[in-house]
């Protein structure tokens, strides 16, 4: 499941992120890709052992874990520290796929879920779109600032190169819970509906066996 969600961060929160960004040290991303990786990633970093950095990874951390919609989705279970990234007039990401581990502060993590938090407005730079290459064929994302696209980190994707203008982004991975995508796709499905029905109508008997299935789900599928 691939999902656009529309503003996770506070217009206020990434104003701040990219004032600090404007002010900040930035290091090759080459530093941080994999052998193969490295070859094709041509970007930039922010250096995260300075504290305004680190503090802000906090803030947007925190937005994930109040977002209903991203723990519907991703279900994390554990998440690594997020990368903001820059990309001037020039810079790419060619084809790869996410590491599967990835090391954390609490050990290693698997790598579930990947995610992009676009940071400046997509008319504010050309070029720079994320391209993922699905069963559907491949497909292409450049949301608006604040929002957010969230993949399977086994797909293969590319970030095109950017022509004009600079492209800012955080990005961070996710292991989930439950680690089929299938079984997370039916535990979203059923959490909007069930979440629908109460909009729509209340805590009805409805509501309740629907409430039921999913606590029953999670209970079968999840690794905690």
């Amino acid at each position: 499941m691939i999902l656009c969600i529309d503003q996770v961060l506070s217009a206020e929160l990434v104003s701040r992120i990219r004032s600090t960004l404007a002010e900040t040290d930035f290091r090759d991303g080459r530093e941080t890709a994999g052998w193969h990786a490295r070859t094709v990633k041509r970007n930039e970093q922010a250096d995260g052992r300075r504290p305004d950095i680190a503090e802000l990874r906090q803030e947007v951390a925190k937005a994930l874990q109040s977002h209903p919609l991203f723990q519907m989705a991703a279900r994390p279970r554990r998440m690594k520290p997020l990368m903001f990234s820059r990309y001037q007039a020039g810079m790419a990401y060619g084809n790869h796929v996410d590491d599967a581990i990835m090391t954390t502060p609490q050990g290693a993590m698997r790598t579930d879920l990947s995610f992009t938090l676009f940071l400046n407005e997509p008319d504010s730079y050309e070029g720079g779109e994320l391209l993922i290459d699905s069963t559907a064929g491949e497909q292409t994302y450049k949301l608006p600032a604040g929002a957010m696209i969230l993949y399977p980190s086994s797909t293969l994707h590319r970030v095109e190169p950017v022509t004009r203008g600079e492209r800012l982004a955080a990005v961070g991975w996710a292991q989930s819970q439950v680690r089929d995508p299938q079984q997370r796709e039916i535990l979203f499905d059923l959490d909007t509906t069930r979440r629908q029905e109460y909009e729509a109508n209340g805590k009805t008997r409805t509501f309740d066996m629907l409430s039921k299935s999913l606590a029953n789900l999670i209970r079968m599928w999840a690794e905690v």
